[in-house]
């Protein structure tokens, strides 16, 4: 590995579910941003769960957040007023890993071939999002580099009109070789999952070899000008909280957001709350070795807390799913590989875009069908033990 590794080092921080921090309340209809309440406000390491001193909300309306550009159609727009600007396509049930937290073990029926979105209908279905007020799209799978058009796809795709951002989330195996044919057809932000720095324990957790590629893949995506790099790591009690503060490292020298996510419950991934890290005991573990760590204002629709560390090039970020859900903010929405449409990643809920498609639908009633739907979605999803009972798929279905 590359000299921006750190030497391992690992220590346990125990974990008081009685200091928790506080929910950020608004009502449905406005997104709420957290906000500093010091410009400089730092965290001390004997300063226990600091953050309650910058936790405060701002709520920024949904006028502020349309945009000017591309005006959100009502299709768009749900029953609490959400504006959903964010596309995530899931490409490919396939993949060329065997995460245990995406499948089980024995691996999951894949759709037939001829049930799954062809080039052309993924690129009509984007289309009709993009030119209704989409403006970011989300390339998912399965491994979405596995499919052998994905240059064609990023290309057309790039070219839509009003689309400002094409992002990919990828386990990096293949990705060193194909980025940068994939940048010329305008991929213009990557995100690489790395749940753990040791080579022995990723094809523990992978059921494959190949940490390498995808240390390779993080090192090229930086030598071509991506910026940042986004890591994602879901972390797992007894697998790899121990790698924290390591991970946190690979941002010292680098324009890496390592991103640390709670470990969800789907289909087939044996979810235990026993597994669950809480994002206060893995921000407790970070600000006591790091202690200038800052909390940055933060856009209303994000997925991530975010953070900086004096004297580091990259940030620290945190997706809280289970112990304090962001929904309120929510502006994403998904279409899988069989194209159907998922308004939530943990409702069941789903709708094809598939079938009228090739019944011969005309844009208005697949708009239709889209916006009944967008109307539908709920104002949060339900928690995480709930979660875990509801019959949903596996998330190599759904799309990472």
């Amino acid at each position: 590995m590359r000299r921006y590794l750190s030497k391992l080092i690992h220590g346990p921080v125990g974990f008081n579910p009685s200091n928790s921090f506080p929910q950020l309340n608004c009502e449905m209809g406005s997104y709420c941003a957290a906000r500093r309440t010091n410009r400089q406000a730092s965290f001390s390491g004997n300063n226990e769960y600091a953050t309650r001193a910058f936790a405060t909300t701002s709520c920024a309306s949904l006028s502020e957040d349309q945009p000017k550009d591309n005006p959100v159609s009502d299709m768009l727009v749900d029953s609490f007023g959400r504006l959903h600007t964010y596309l995530r396509i899931s490409l490919t049930e396939r993949c060329n890993l065997r995460c245990q937290y995406c499948m089980p073990a024995d691996g999951v029926e894949l759709t037939p071939s001829p049930q799954l979105l062809t080039k052309t209908e993924i690129l009509r279905c984007a289309n009709l999002f993009v030119s209704s007020g989409v403006n970011k799209i989300r390339l998912t799978g399965g491994e979405p580099t596995i499919r052998k058009d994905i240059e064609d796809i990023c290309l057309e795709l790039s070219n839509l009109k009003g689309l400002k951002t094409l992002s990919m989330t990828t386990n990096g195996i293949a990705l060193a070789r194909k980025l940068p044919k994939l940048k010329e057809c305008g991929l213009n932000s990557v995100n690489i999952s790395l749940d753990t720095l040791v080579p022995a324990k990723f094809e523990f957790m992978t059921r494959r070899k190949g940490h390498e590629k995808v240390m390779d893949a993080i090192n090229a995506s930086i030598d071509l000008g991506f910026n940042p790099v986004k890591v994602n790591c879901v972390v797992m009690r007894g697998f790899n909280d121990d790698e924290i503060c390591d991970f946190v490292e690979l941002t010292r020298e680098k324009p890496i957001d390592i991103r640390f996510i709670e470990f969800m419950p789907f289909d087939g991934n044996v979810w235990n709350v026993k597994k669950l890290v809480p994002y206060s005991e893995m921000l407790d573990k970070v600000m006591k070795r790091f202690t200038s760590l800052k909390r940055v204002q933060d856009h209303p629709t994000d997925t991530a807390k975010n953070f900086t560390i004096d004297g580091h090039e990259g940030r620290v970020s945190f997706i809280t799913s289970m112990t304090e859900h962001f929904c309120a903010g929510c502006n994403r929405l998904r279409l899988l590989a069989d194209g159907n449409f998922k308004v939530c990643l943990f409702g069941p809920s789903e709708i094809s875009l598939r079938d009228p498609l090739r019944r011969g639908a005309e844009d208005d009633e697949l708009k239709e069908i889209i916006g009944a739907a967008v109307k539908r979605k709920k104002a949060s999803h339900a928690g995480m033990f709930d979660i875990a009972k509801t019959a949903n798929r596996p998330m190599i279905h759904i799309g990472g």
